[in-house]
């Protein structure tokens, strides 16, 4: 911890490094300057070997530090750093934020407002691309949904279909996830949860924590009132075969770990079906490292099934102890692959309204 350590604090906004000392030094300026006094900037270091230290140090000196000996992933680094930091600050809520994120005035107490108005325990703000300022960015958009089969999608960004930021999707709503780009969580509820799941190690594990926290009764929602810029792609970037196959994996883990309704095997056969159409798809392509990474991904989720099977039943009986209706609302009741490439369905608001639980 630095120098200027406090024993609470309203807002932890908690930056994972990771070799990260360009976006550090390009980022981080935005969001101190858009800090309030009654919150911290904490960064937690997973181990780096490049200069973020020694920029940190003497540059950002007003920054708390959090040094973790090596590299967690996203999930591990958080949690060890997290618990480190609340060790010594006692914070009402953190902000998970990407080292490679712009954030704009009055972005924290817009999301806390939301949050506060509609008794939401975590949000995300509106997350625009850094180079294209006006249009919607691939990780999290303007909030995020999943369909009958465990697809993720999001309001703004369909696939590879990027919409400009009108307004169109204004207005505070309740979502099924959030983005970890920018992810604030009531700290009640992190600690409730167990933080992220360090199985994921990286990719969809911050739909995981908010798939738990709707399990238990917590409303998720997208703050719409405010908006970041995100780079995106700082440690994997979308063409890597590599983020392919945590993505296909993590969304295994994800359905059979927190998908509690009857049917569970089923509904696991036909994702992985689908799973098989798009390597295939891949293959077609020659693409062959992308189907490589399906058919790992697959592979990996037998060797961690029985794992995760038991965290499924540790998850049943938390829900069940929790005592609160799970939340319902953020579903789609269709198919968002068929809608995207049969039905020419590109934009969140082409898709039938009353099929959103």
């Amino acid at each position: 911890m630095g120098k200027g350590t406090r024993t609470s604090c309203r807002v932890a906004v908690a930056i994972l490094n990771w070799n990260g000392e360009a976006h550090l030094r390009r980022f981080l300026p935005s969001v101190l300057a858009h800090a309030s006094e009654e919150d911290v900037v904490v960064v937690i270091d997973n181990g780096s070997e490049d200069g973020s230290l020694s920029l940190l140090k003497a540059e950002f000196p007003e920054v708390e530090v959090v040094k973790l000996e090596r590299n967690h992933g996203f999930a591990g680094g958080y949690n060890r750093g997290l618990e480190l930091f609340f060790a010594q600050c006692d914070a009402e809520w953190v902000l998970l934020l990407n080292s490679d994120v712009e954030v704009t005035d009055g972005w924290v107490d817009g999301m806390l407002a939301s949050c506060h108005r509609n008794g939401w325990a975590a949000a995300q703000p509106k997350i625009r691309a850094v180079e294209r300022r006006a249009e919607f960015e691939y990780a999290g958009a303007a909030g995020g949904y999943m369909d009958r089969y465990g697809f993720m999608f999001c309001a703004g960004r369909m696939f590879n279909t990027f919409e400009v930021d009108r307004g169109q999707y204004d207005g505070d709503r309740e979502v099924f996830w959030a983005s970890g780009a920018a992810l604030l969580v009531q700290s009640a509820a992190w600690r409730e949860v167990g933080g992220l799941d360090e199985d994921f190690f990286a990719h969809m594990e911050e739909i995981d924590l908010c798939w738990r926290m709707r399990n238990r009764g917590h409303a998720i929602g997208v703050a719409t009132g405010v908006h970041v810029y995100h780079l995106g792609g700082g440690t994997l970037s979308q063409s890597s075969p590599r983020k392919a196959q945590l993505n296909f994996r993590n969304n295994l883990f994800l359905l059979l770990k927190n998908d509690h309704r009857p049917g569970i095997s089923g509904r696991l056969l036909c994702r992985m079906t689908l799973d098989g159409v798009a390597a295939l798809r891949f293959l077609l392509e020659g693409k062959g490292a992308f189907f490589k990474a399906v058919w790992n991904a697959h592979s990996e989720f037998r060797q961690g099934r029985k794992r995760m099977a038991e965290k499924r039943a540790d998850e049943l009986l938390a829900v069940k102890n929790a005592g609160r209706a799970p939340r319902v609302s953020g579903r789609y009741g269709g198919a968002i692959i068929v809608d995207y490439f049969l039905r020419r369905r590109r934009h969140w608001s082409d898709l039938p309204g009353d099929r959103f639980s």
